[in-house]
């Protein structure tokens, strides 16, 4: 069993402090289009939210992963998508291979406050370029001495313009593009670390989000995490906790769409009764939730098998693909129930619909999940068909 009684009171603690400390600000923040990331962040790690799963002598709690998956489940009763995004990317995002492969004055420096809550990181992978195709970044990062000189720019930083460090992906020599990049903690405040811009989104409004650019950055080697030439590896790992993490935040905010479009259309009337009681209606919810039940479960044995040691790429891959084309297909089913007040932004279906569509682009697209799985199954053209799904 993935959750136990001992889960029981941070589930209650974090439950409280959404349902005080984010949800009442959730509107304010949204049309602000961004939220206050360190007072936030400092409460949550004062509560030891933000370091869960991390080692205890560098301020974590050292539980295992299902205390995080299910702080990833509670996260999606957050009224928006983009506050619970901006929060998995400080813990499930940017420090996991930090806090992995990481030499303990590189934790020291940068985990340690990022599980305090004192600073707030971002993950820097993704350029105009390169997205889901993560070997063909070209950020480079010159080694001159005992410095990196870092160039390049990095496109969708989520958390970018309130950023402390990043976690920054680049290339650290000319070889094998699966060997040739490392992982490197950069301070935001270095000479030559620019903000270009923040961008304009659909939706995930209350995060902020960034273009960045690195101009003859000079850090030093010790920020690296882990070994030269093993990043694109490191991200790799680090994918399936973001992936398995972000489908888990998706289960209560696809309950919550359900649960107030069934309201909404109980009240609503046309032609002499609810729109709920529309046998269309109330059949397509139902089979909503039994899909997001089949969703949960499928994130809960993925979430045992990693507590148990196990290679989880199948599985989180399978768990990401899943939530982010079931959010799609729920939001579009229960805007059309919400008729014309569901194309107003002053509904909670129309913010769904808004923020839930990037769950099938970040983090790797839709395709690209496919493609893991297809190669996986030994089915993807180039590849000899082993058949071993």
């Amino acid at each position: 069993m993935l959750f136990t009684a001992d889960h029981d009171e941070p589930r209650r603690i974090l439950q409280k402090f959404i349902a005080t400390e984010i949800n009442p600000h959730v509107d304010e923040w949204e049309k602000a289009d961004i939220f206050p990331a360190h007072e936030l962040f400092r409460k949550l790690g004062n509560l030891g939210f933000l370091g869960l799963n991390k080692p205890v002598e560098y301020g974590g709690q050292g539980l295992d992963y299902s205390y995080a998956l299910m702080m990833a489940e509670e996260l999606g009763a957050i009224t928006c998508g983009g506050v619970p995004m901006a929060i998995g990317v400080q813990t499930d995002m940017a420090t996991p291979a930090l806090a992995r492969f990481g030499s303990d004055e590189v934790r020291r420096e940068f985990l340690v406050p990022a599980i305090s809550g004192d600073q707030v990181a971002c993950i820097g992978v993704s350029e105009p370029g390169a997205g889901s195709d993560v070997a063909s970044i070209r950020t480079s990062a010159r080694s001159d001495g005992d410095d990196y000189v870092i160039n390049g720019g990095k496109m969708w930083i989520t958390n970018g313009t309130q950023a402390d460090w990043i976690c920054l992906l680049a290339n650290t020599s000319d070889g094998q593009v699966h060997r040739n990049k490392s992982l490197i903690c950069v301070p935001m405040q270095t000479r030559g670390v620019q903000v270009a811009r923040k961008l304009d989104k659909l939706g995930m409004r209350s995060s902020d989000t960034a273009q960045i650019f690195f101009d003859n950055v000079r850090v030093p080697k010790r920020n690296r995490i882990g070994e030269e030439g093993q990043g694109f590896t490191y991200q790799m790992i680090q994918f399936q906790e973001e992936r398995l993490w972000g489908a888990a935040a998706c289960l209560k905010a696809h309950e919550y769409i359900i649960n107030e479009t069934i309201e909404y259309t109980r009240n609503r009337k046309a032609f002499g009764g609810s729109i709920l009681d529309n046998q269309v209606v109330h059949f397509k919810l139902a089979e909503m939730q039994t899909e997001v039940e089949l969703l949960r479960s499928l994130i809960y044995r993925a979430g045992e098998a990693l507590v148990a040691g196990e290679d989880v790429t199948r599985l989180a891959t399978m768990a990401k693909l899943k939530a982010g084309r079931l959010g799609r297909e729920l939001t579009d089913a229960c805007l059309q129930y919400w008729g014309g007040m569901g194309f107003t932004n002053e509904t909670p279906v129309s913010r769904a619909y808004r923020d839930s569509r990037l769950t099938s682009i970040g983090g790797g697209a839709d395709e690209v999940m496919l493609m893991v799985l297809c190669k996986m199954m030994g089915t993807l053209p180039g590849l000899k068909n082993k058949g071993n799904a």
